[in-house]
């Protein structure tokens, strides 16, 4: 497995990395890459961490597997390559988007204009076999990224956690609220946003006033 990550999160991952869990998810991961297709391709299993420096992380989006269809997966949760069709769940955020602040809605669904902003788009488990959606739980995936999200809690402040659907919203246990803001709402996904546990949320007008309010630069979502 690719442990390509910016040199700025080195510092407070690498214990993670030497944890025996996480050998055994390597190799857990390096087999299934082997065997199967899986998402995102190998080099862009830790593109969270590439796009978004620990030192310029303003706001977390933490979503559950990447897409598991052919060429969707970036890296980024609910991001997809350039000019690949928009999944439901990112047409709900961008149509959210465009009611909120009146942003026209995007053509392209590549969030890397968001992490380049200081929004690490962090999914629960970074890796997934070819439309076998929730493949690669339970194999140590979520212990790292319940680590990630403890050490970004830890060692920074005034960093907004966006937490949508239910097990996003179990993560804010990891979250020191007295210095940190957390945001939660219905998951993007049709079937939560159709329920009316979405639209209307405001999470990104909400983000920025935060941001402001804390003397940072709002997100040009």
């Amino acid at each position: 497995m690719n442990l390509n990550i910016h040199e700025s999160w080195k510092p407070f991952l690498k214990e993670e990395f030497s944890k025996p869990y996480f050998e055994q998810l390597a190799n857990f991961v390096k087999l299934e890459y082997a065997k199967n297709k899986c998402f995102p391709p190998g080099k862009q299993i830790f593109n969270a961490f590439n796009t978004c420096p620990f030192n310029q992380v303003k706001v977390v989006i933490i979503g559950q597997d990447p897409y598991h269809g052919f060429g969707q997966a970036n890296g980024l949760c609910f991001s997809v390559n350039q000019g690949v069709s928009h999944p439901p769940s990112l047409i709900n955020i961008f149509k959210e988007i465009e009611n909120d602040l009146g942003i026209p809605y995007p053509k392209s669904g590549d969030l890397l204009r968001w992490a380049n902003q200081g929004v690490l788009l962090l999914n629960a488990t970074l890796s997934v076999r070819a439309h076998e959606a929730g493949s690669h739980q339970k194999k140590g995936w979520e212990t790292f990224t319940d680590s990630v999200i403890q050490t970004v809690s830890k060692q920074k402040e005034h960093v907004i956690f966006l937490l949508w659907g239910g097990i996003a919203k179990k993560k804010a246990r990891l979250i020191d609220s007295s210095k940190h803001q957390i945001l939660e709402s219905g998951h993007p996904s049709p079937l939560s946003a159709n329920r009316g546990f979405w639209f209307g949320n405001k999470h990104f007008s909400k983000t920025n006033s935060l941001l402001e309010q804390a003397c940072l630069e709002p997100i040009r979502w």
